[in-house]
């Protein structure tokens, strides 16, 4: 299924990525441990201001059955149960909080040669559902998503967009918002041995008539240090610096500056992911 087109939710993705992926500005630290024999556990605290949060997940892999665990401190715990190829092509995943029960869900993913379907029904009285799918191929796709809400009997969401994707460069215009905005995106590698590229996304709301824009960059120090930049319309300035101080052991120092606020005061985040 090389050739296959992504999700519908993968539409825009690469350019999305670059502007907004791995900023921070909270102080961050996860510690994973793999396991050869099929079970993994992944802890995480985030502390923003004076509050610190935090929460323990397991998997479990077993043949094509994958068992994801999350306990948070605040005693929810959160279950997902993952089956792949329960046909070909297809994968099913169960999950649920607890005590939450209300909030069962059913997701089943399909994958065909030109296509990609994925849908998700809340296991309730009254459940959610969302369906999104996306044709064509590796290169050109063609999507869309929907959502209902039985309970209100409203649309949470209907989208759409189209994606053209190159080695080199990745464009997407996507109708947002329930067709009330306009999203385009770009990404470009301008030069790929050393790791550099370029995006901007631009938002037009329709009914407004209101424009907002980012652009950034991406570029590789060396093969150990990646640094990336933004800066949006609103003023807001953003850089990253991110460091792989050991084998898949990453540390990673964002900032914000706001240009347009009086008397601001720089946003910072440290994020530290340790690997053994």
């Amino acid at each position: 299924m090389d050739q296959s087109p992504a999700p519908f939710s993968e539409i825009g993705r690469r350019a999305r990525d670059l502007l907004t992926k791995d900023y921070n500005y909270d102080q961050k630290f996860s510690f994973s441990i793999p396991s050869s024999s099929g079970v993994g556990i992944t802890a995480t605290g985030v502390k923003k201001d004076q509050i610190f949060v935090g929460d323990i997940s397991t998997q479990y892999k077993l043949g094509s059955t994958i068992v994801d665990v999350k306990v948070d401190t605040y005693s929810n715990v959160s279950t997902k149960v993952t089956l792949n190829e329960v046909f070909r092509s297809a994968k099913v995943s169960l999950g649920f909080n607890i005590p939450d029960h209300k909030s069962g869900k059913l997701d089943v993913q399909y994958l065909h040669q030109h296509a990609a379907i994925n849908s998700s029904i809340g296991l309730n009285p009254s459940p959610l559902l969302e369906l999104s799918a996306a044709i064509g191929s590796k290169d050109l796709a063609l999507g869309g998503e929907i959502g209902f809400n039985t309970a209100s009997s409203s649309f949470t969401k209907c989208n759409a967009g189209i994606s053209f994707n190159k080695p080199d460069f990745s464009a997407a215009l996507i109708l947002t918002d329930k067709g009330q905005a306009v999203k385009a995106s770009y990404v470009h590698s301008v030069d790929p041995a050393s790791g550099t590229e370029v995006a901007a996304e631009m938002i037009h709301r329709l009914s407004t008539y209101e424009n907002s824009f980012s652009i950034g960059s991406a570029h590789k120090v060396d093969p150990l240090t990646s640094v990336k930049t933004r800066f949006s319309d609103n003023g807001k300035v953003a850089m990253l610096c991110q460091r792989e101080w050991r084998p898949k052991s990453l540390i990673t120092f964002s900032a914000e500056y706001d240009t347009k606020a009086k008397n601001a005061v720089p946003k910072l985040g440290l994020a530290l992911a340790l690997k053994p």
